[in-house]
């Protein structure tokens, strides 16, 4: 993958997900110690930078007012119910170790699974000449996948990070590594997705 034509989107690396205190820390925390979700993380976001891929921090915030506009349910309306990704709250922030470097971009308005939704985020490729998505986050069979989904669905090529994202059991991770991700083009570890960039 040429790394001026690659994207690294980073899906819900927030406070809620990834430090002891979140509100989803907990049903997370055993896949993210086993895959080392968060070094890797950090690890592909360190390698994006140093090569010159167009880095987009994807976080999700609560909109309360679009929840109930738009008779949510599911996963979102639970994130509403036990009060996570308020606006402004500590847990919504960006975890410390991947904090946004100046001149990246922080998308705003996903309020919804994909970070293709409501956020710009189709344009913004299109604008810098990508080819290549390479998604990572949170929860691998959720938001991850979603978003993974609609970049194949527009025309990219797809690369999860399988040891860069992370579910709420083993189970879960696995299917959608074997089962989803080959259907939308690639499940890569870190070390393999950073070799490829050229």
């Amino acid at each position: 993958m040429e790394a001026k034509e690659t994207a690294v989107v980073l899906v819900e690396f927030q406070n809620e997900f990834c430090t002891e205190g979140g509100k989803l820390y907990e049903v997370v925390r055993d896949e993210m110690e086993r895959l080392w979700t968060i070094e890797n993380g950090v690890k592909l976001l360190e390698a994006a930078r140093e090569k010159g891929c167009l880095v987009i921090h994807c976080p999700f915030v609560l909109d309360e007012q679009w929840v109930d506009e738009n008779c949510v349910c599911g996963i979102i309306a639970g994130a509403q119910e036990g009060g996570a990704f308020r606006p402004g709250d500590w847990g919504t922030e960006i975890i410390e170790q991947m904090k946004p470097a100046e001149g990246e971009i922080v998308l705003e308005g996903k309020r919804a699974l994909s970070g293709f939704t409501n956020t710009g985020l189709a344009e913004i490729l299109k604008d810098n000449g990508i080819r290549n998505v390479v998604c990572a986050g949170f929860l691998s069979n959720v938001c991850v996948e979603a978003t993974a989904r609609s970049a194949y669905d527009l025309g990219y090529h797809v690369t999860v990070a399988r040891d860069a994202s992370a579910s709420t059991s083993r189970s879960n991770q696995e299917y959608v590594e074997s089962q989803v991700y080959p259907a939308l083009g690639n499940a890569q570890m870190v070390d393999e997705i950073i070799s490829s960039l050229e």
